[in-house]
Formats: C-alpha cells, structure tokens, sequence
C-alpha cells in the first residue's frame, strides 16, 4: 500500500534519545526519593508525555512531584543532548528516499515543541522538518495511548486516518496509531516485537523500514 503520509514518532525514532531521557528521568525520580531503574523507567514511561510520569508517580506513591519537576527534568535532558545526542541511524536516508518519492511526512511526538526542536538542531534534522510538519502532544492535551496526536497530525497535514502509517517504538505510541485507525509499524532497536502487538510489520534498522514503506 502506497501511504498519503508517513507519521514520525521522535524519541527513539528519529533521534536517539531514549537511553539519555530515561537515565536522567530513573536519577531524577531516584534522588526524590521515588527509587526507580533505568528499566523502570523504560517500561512505565518511554513514549509517553510528562502528565503520565505525575499520575503514575501519584497513583502509586501518593506523592505529587514537586512545582518545577518538568523545568528541572527539560534542563538536565536538553543539557544532555546538547552533549550527545545522536540520530538514530539511517534516518537521514529514510527521509531522503521519502522525498524523493514526493510521499509527505511529519513527526508527531509526545515530547514538547522545544525538546523536538533541541533534539532537531542539535542533529541536524531541523533541515528536514518545516515548523508545520511537527506535532507535540501539547497541541492536543492527552498524549499517547490517546490517538488524539496523531488524528490532529493527519487532520493538519488533510490526509485521512486510514491512508497514514506511523513509526514508534513504544507500546503506547502504538497504542494510539492503532487506536486513530492507522497503520503503524514497530521499530525494535529497544522495544521487542511482542510489546508492540497490533503493528503491521516491524523492522530493527532503518534500511528494512524503507523496504516496509515501499
């Protein structure tokens, strides 16, 4: 099937982020006094927006997490990408073989506009996303499983749900693909096939993507 628009998730699937987030998110909630692993933080949190870290945080603990836990976690992950932050490879030569074949695309990510743009710049994806091609979970309120996301990035970019395919890695990213009526392939460079049930294919390097998407 030939797609009208390919929908990107960010962290993990265009850069790689989710080794730097998820370590400084585990050290973080840790030295809270909220002991959680790196492990830990993959499973409740990777592909999700900052709302589910408080309610799980809450639901759990009974805690809430202090006023300024969101600015502190930015400024510690930002300064790491700063540093380190790679794209994920091959991504480049996804993109390049999208455009070439005139298939539209965006990214549509549950991190905020800023983290997006500190991650895009600092790998130099900036140059292959215009403004009106990114899409943050901030735009729509609920983030991931919700498919809230991704019906307000197709709706944007005037394609119908079921003519879309979406790329994530994260159970909840295809959570939401699935439930907005898409097409969703499973990236497993982190995340085993058997946690992204419900995906039409999977792929653990960028180059069987391309062969996925035709």
């Amino acid at each position: 099937m030939r797609y009208d628009l390919i929908i990107f998730d960010n962290d993990g699937v265009l850069v790689d982020s989710e080794p730097i987030s998820n370590t400084i998110l585990a050290g973080y909630l840790t030295e809270l006094g909220i002991p959680t692993s790196y492990e830990d933080s993959i499973r409740d949190y990777m592909g999700s927006a900052m709302h589910r870290v408080h309610e799980l945080v809450e639901e759990r603990t009974g805690r809430t997490l202090p006023v300024g836990f969101d600015d502190t976690f930015h400024a510690r992950v930002f300064a790491a990408f700063e540093r380190e932050l790679q794209p994920v490879a091959g991504v480049a030569d996804v993109l390049g073989k999208l455009v070439a074949d005139g298939v539209p695309y965006c990214v549509a990510s549950s991190g905020s506009h800023e983290r997006i743009a500190v991650g895009h710049r600092t790998t130099g994806l900036d140059e292959w996303f215009e403004d009106e091609w990114v899409f943050s979970s901030q735009d729509v309120g609920r983030g991931k499983p919700a498919p809230d996301l991704f019906l307000h990035a197709a709706a944007s970019m005037g394609v119908e749900p079921a003519r879309c395919a979406v790329v994530e890695d994260s159970p909840l990213g295809v959570q939401a693909a699935l439930a907005a009526g898409m097409d969703v392939y499973g990236f497993t460079a982190m995340t085993p096939a058997e946690k992204l049930q419900g995906a039409r294919g999977f792929f653990s390097d960028m180059a069987q993507l391309r062969e996925l998407l035709g």
